[in-house]
Formats: C-alpha cells, structure tokens, sequence
C-alpha cells in the first residue's frame, strides 16, 4: 500500500524541470507512504515515476520502488497482489526474482503476459509500467476501485497520481466541473470518469490506460454480469459461499505485519473480524468509534459484542463535536474532493486510532451491495409488491418476496419514514429506473439551496438510466439485480475512495475481502430471492455465518451504517460553526448556491438528512483548493514545477 505519481511526455520530448515536479508531487502524497520514497526518470527526460512507500509486504531494501527489471522495464504500484505466493511458483521458470514482494510479481506477470497480466492478478492495485522497449505506459487500476488512479492530459504530456490534489499545481486553472458537480449534487458522488476537478478524470474500476507517442486509449478489461444459476439449490449457495469469503479472507491476512479489523458493530465489520481473529492471535485488534452526547448513535455494545466473541482487543474512540470542527478540513483535503455521506468524517478519526496499533486493518466494504444491505431495496420491493399485488403479476418471475413475506421484514425501515414520505411524495408504480433514481437522489429537497438552472439535472438521469438499464450486465429484469447492480458500479468506488483516503491519510492499509472477484463473480450468479429472501436484507449471509456471530447482530434490526449526530451538533454545539461557514462573504458568492437559503432552511432537515453534509462539506473543498488556488501553484512553483 503506497502512493504513486508520473509524468509521461506524450510526444517522446523532454518534460521541463521533470524531477522537480516529481519532488513536489512527493511531498504532498508523503502520508500515504512514510517507510520510504523513490524517484525514476529515463535518460531522456520524457518519462518520470514517483512513488511512496508503506511497507507491508517483504519489508526489506529488496522491496524499493520504483522498481526496475533486468529488462529495463518500471513499475510503481499501489496496492497488494494476495496472489502473488501462487504467481510467483507459476512465474518462476520464467523469472530471477530478487524480491519476495509482489510488485515484482506484476513485473514478472507483465513480461510472461503483456496486458493481459492483469487477468492474472488477484487483489487491489493501481500501477503504471513503464516499458523502455516499447516505449510505452501501461497502467492498470482493480476490478472494484480500491485503489485511486487520477489523470490529467495537458498540452502533450500525461500526468497520473494515486491522489487528484498532485496534479492540481500542473492543471492551466483550477475550477469545477459542471457535469461533474450535477452528479455530486444528485448523489453526493460521480458515476463516470470525470471528477469535480475540471480536467482531472479517474481511470475506472477495471480499467487500463496505454500511454505511446501521441496519445493514450483507456479500455475496460473486467466487469460484473448477473448469469443468475437457477439450477443449484439454497443450500449449495451457502456452501459455496462459506468457502469463498474464508479463501479470500485467508488471503488478504497474507502479511509481514500484524492486522486487524474495524467493528462498526453491523455483520460485514463483525464477521471479517472474526475470521482474521480465528486465523491468528496476533490478528486480534479491534477498531471502532462512538457518539455518545446523543441517543441513538452509540453501536459500541454491538461491537463489543462481537469484539469479545472473538477474543479481540477492542479500541474505542469517543467522537465528538470538537472533533468534527476540528478535522472536517482536513477530512475534505484528504478526499480530494467531497464524496458519499459523512461517515468518512468517523471513519478518519477510527483509522488516526486504528494507525496508533497497527498498519494493516480489515473492512466490510462491499458486503452491502453484494446481498442487499441497503433498506431503500426493501423499501423499493415494498412498492413493487403492492403493485404485484394490486395486479396479480408477483408470481411472474420478476419479484423476489411476495406482499406476505416481506410483511414481518418492515420493522426494519422505522428509521426511515422521512425517505419513504419523500418517496412517495411524487406518485407510485413508476418505471423501476424513475423509482429507484428518487429513493437515491439526494437533491429532492435542495430545490432553493442550488442553482439548477446552471446544472444539467436531465443528463445526470439519463446516465443513470444507461447504467441502470444496462441489459449486458443485468439481462433480466430482477429489481434487486438492477438496484445492487448500480450501487455496486457508482455507489462502491466512492465508499472505497473513502476508505483509501481515511486510512492512507494516517498511513494505514484497508484491506477488503468481501471484494475478492472470485467472490464477486459467484454472488453475481446467485438468484435475488435466495439473497434477499422475504425481503431480509443480506438474508444468505446471515445465514451462512450465523454460527459465528453474535445472534443480537444477526438479528439486528436497527443498522444505519455508520450515524453520524449532524442534526444535532448543528443546531446546538456547531451551529455559529455552520452559520459562519454560510455566512461567510466566499460562501454568498458561490456560482451554484444560495447560501442564504441553506441558512434558512437549516432547521428543516431530517434527522438523516445529508444536504447540510452535502453542502458544507462542499463548502469546505472550495475554500480548501479553489480559494487556495494561488497557494497550491506557487507551491509547486518554488518547488520548479
């Protein structure tokens, strides 16, 4: 787990003050790899690759990046290759290693196998390859998004870095991406390649960039399908899946360094802790953050829980509103750019903890968007049964539980009667895809805070609608294929942007399991009803791992993720915080919004609503890099750059 940079000249001549730059790049990706740092740059000056080291695997000198091959060949890589044992046999005949580290593996895979190495590789990884006889850069990010891969092409030259704030001192100006923030806006993260950063777009998940003389291609090389398998029973899915989340488990343990877990007090965090504690007992450091100034937020007895089934030492961090004002900046600078909802706040105070302890820790990212952890499925189903109902078509094939069947499951969306009044605001039994776009637009309610007539609403439905209805990865019309579908495309790789950025910003490796593609590729294959069934959500994971936690998880009835006490900091200790912040003079003259109106409908957010998240973490990115805009560029002008 590292940080990686570079600059490539796309016309084959001399970048200006290369390794300049490249120093510059260093120092602010310096957090996400404090064991060591390296530079590489080719004779003639057109090529440079940086990188930052957080050793974890094979922790000697041998393991020095940027790495160099007998044949001239140089990698800087990002990530952990859990195969990288079995690959190393198989390459062997092939290969002098030097190293036991896997970054020399991908070296070996892409001398035996060219582009198709990544075929072959089973982990996390964001990596650029420089081929000396080719002249050429390859580059390669994960199936799911784990690990970050940002790109600009400005003026002939190709830059690239594991985090988009390296390349803002290079961009000609810093603004806004209008497409961009529409999306943000709509779900508080972007489901395409650009990025709010104008002229900064990320490489997507299963992706690779090929980089000559006088330009670059990006081509997918993975993607998921839903080919359900309708021939085998529930029990061999559970059978099956037993066996896959242990193999991946056992393989993301590989380490030279001890690991240990997050405990959120939920089933995914519980059970990834649980396997890592029952492998090895040095495995056995828990993680987890509470807040306990407000009822309703504190899920530390759920994590204990599961903590003291296992044996585990749990480490409990109280958060608080100091804590919020204190760190929200540098939250955002860490993100790059404001994403998802604000867990990462608690989830950057839970790794600065997990960091004190340990270097490597476990996640259960993932898990939700596999088997359907998310309420709003149920909540989708419940309207879609009463439909079937009303028609008589819920024994046609395309519903997962009937009206009767998810009856005993509706205590679970009792928190969430402020989204299902919202949901129902505007008519019932629409088109899937304009049902499930209204119960994931979070911008119903910010009809007076942002300009929308500066903003395409219509182009961000539409590419929803692209992904949603997509028909070559979900060929039939399951509702819960379609909405698990989209999440786990747009949705994940921002919770894993998060997860990267949180952990790496106290130079922290997050591991997650549930994301192994072995995993992801047999879940894709199992029928909705055998996950989901009656509406229970993560129904065949419960199931399948119900000996080994916690009945009161299992059973649980009230998991919200990762709750955060905003509405009430904002109306009590935080409120002349927040008031400040939109009162500001920057604040008033933003293009999009109307801050005077986010101060007057301040009081009228739910509990859980994001909107006041949504626009003061907003807030925040714009004070932090476009109104330092001067200072960013003049840093890396005294740096040369």
């Amino acid at each position: 787990m590292c940080g990686i940079a570079g600059i490539v000249g796309l016309d084959g001549r001399p970048v200006p003050r290369l390794e300049q730059c490249l120093r510059a790049a260093d120092r602010m990706i310096a957090h996400r790899g404090p064991d060591g740092h390296g530079l590489w740059i080719n004779e003639r000056q057109c090529v440079g690759l940086l990188h930052r080291r957080l050793a974890i695997i094979d922790l000697t000198e041998s393991g020095h990046q940027p790495m160099t091959a007998p044949n001239g060949t140089v990698i800087t890589y990002n990530g952990e290759i859990y195969n990288y044992i079995e690959l190393r046999d198989e390459l062997k005949a092939h290969w002098d290693f030097r190293s036991t580290s896997d970054t020399e593996v991908i070296l070996a895979a892409y001398e035996r196998w060219g582009d198709t190495c990544v075929d072959h590789l089973r982990g996390m990884f964001a990596f650029a390859i420089w081929d000396e006889k080719r002249q050429r850069l390859f580059c390669a990010r994960d199936r799911f998004g784990i690990k970050p891969f940002y790109y600009a092409d400005l003026g002939g030259r190709l830059y690239f870095a594991s985090e988009a704030k390296v390349l803002l001192p290079f961009l000609p100006d810093i603004a806004t991406d209008s497409e961009a923030l529409a999306e943000y806006l709509t779900f508080q993260y972007t489901i395409g390649d650009k990025t709010l950063f104008k002229h900064v777009y990320q490489l997507a998940p299963g992706h690779l960039l090929v980089a000559e003389r006088g330009g670059f291609n990006v081509r997918r090389y993975w993607d998921v399908r839903y080919e359900i398998d309708y021939s085998h029973t529930p029990a061999y899915f559970e059978t099956r899946l037993r066996e896959l989340v242990n193999d991946s488990v056992a393989v993301h343990l590989r380490s030279d360094v001890p690991v240990g877990a997050y405990i959120s007090g939920g089933v995914d965090s519980s059970l990834m802790a649980r396997l890592a504690a029952g492998a090895d007992a040095q495995n056995r450091h828990g993680f987890h953050g509470r807040f306990t100034d407000y009822s309703g937020y504190d899920e530390s007895r759920y994590a204990e829980l599961a903590a003291a089934q296992s044996g585990i030492d749990l480490h409990v961090r109280d958060i608080t509103a100091r804590d919020f004002r204190d760190k929200l900046q540098d939250v955002i600078w860490h993100l790059d750019f404001p994403v998802a909802g604000p867990g990462s706040f608690p989830q950057f105070m839970v790794s600065e903890l997990a960091a004190q302890s340990v270097k490597v820790v476990l996640g259960g990212q993932g898990g939700d968007e596999e088997f359907g952890g998310y309420a709003r499925y149920l909540i989708a189903y419940f309207e879609q049964c009463i439909k079937a109902a009303i028609e008589g078509t819920y024994k046609s094939g395309n519903y997962v539980v009937t009206i009767e069947s998810i009856v005993p499951n509706l205590g679970l969306l009792r928190e969430y009667k402020p989204m299902m009044r919202e949901f129902w605001r505007e008519g019932l039994f629409d088109s899937l895809d304009a049902r499930y776009f209204r119960l994931i637009d979070r911008s119903s309610d910010m009809a007076q805070e942002v300009d929308w007539n500066s903003l395409d609403k219509e182009r961000v439905f539409s590419a929803f609608k692209a992904i949603f209805n997509n028909r070559e990865n979900v060929a039939h019309e399951a509702y819960f294929d379609k909405m698990t579908h989209f999440d786990f495309k747009c949705l994940l790789p921002a919770l894993l942007q998060v997860e990267d950025r949180m952990s790496m910003a106290h130079g922290l490796e997050s591991r997650v399991p549930f994301l192994d593609h072995p995993l992801v590729e047999f879940a894709a294959t199992i029928p909705a009803d055998v996950k989901f069934g009656g509406g229970n959500s993560k129904h065949l994971l419960k199931k399948a791992f119900a000996a080994d936690l916690p009945e009161e998880i299992v059973n649980r009835r009230d998991k919200m993720g990762f709750p955060v006490p905003l509405k009430e900091w904002f109306q009590n200790e935080l409120r002349d915080f927040v008031g400040d912040m939109f009162g500001s003079n920057a604040a008033r003259h933003r293009p999009f919004m109307n801050a005077d109106a986010v101060l007057a409908n301040f009081d009228k957010a739910g509990q859980f609503s994001r909107k006041t998240w949504g626009l003061l973490s907003l807030e925040v990115w714009h004070r932090t890099f476009h109104d330092q805009a001067a200072e960013i560029r003049a840093a890396s002008a005294a740096a040369g750059g």
